[in-house]
């Protein structure tokens, strides 16, 4: 399955702080939490290791995951949409 071309990290890494300082006050430790656990998901921050293919020895930077996956698939869309909600309405006027 091919990856999207922008993901949620994507937009929290480029506008997340400056979100954050907009909405001060108004945004829950979870959700603290939750954002800063998207934008260092998949990134040099948590580590990685070297993936090697054994036939051709094509090399490649796998960063490690957050473990946010860990949820069943359940309680993360539960907890998406939650988050996305109270997201939607801070930008509503």
């Amino acid at each position: 399955m091919e990856r999207p071309r922008l993901e949620v990290a994507d937009v929290f890494r480029a506008h997340g702080a400056a979100w954050r300082k907009a909405n001060a006050g108004h945004v829950s430790l979870g959700q603290l939490k939750a954002m800063s656990a998207i934008e260092t998901c998949r990134t040099a921050a948590l580590g990685g290791h070297v993936e090697r293919c054994e036939d051709c020895a094509h090399e490649r930077i796998a960063y490690n995951s957050c473990l946010m996956g860990t949820f069943s698939n359940g309680e993360l869309v539960y907890w998406r949409r939650r988050f996305f909600c109270e997201l939607q309405r801070s930008f509503s006027p």
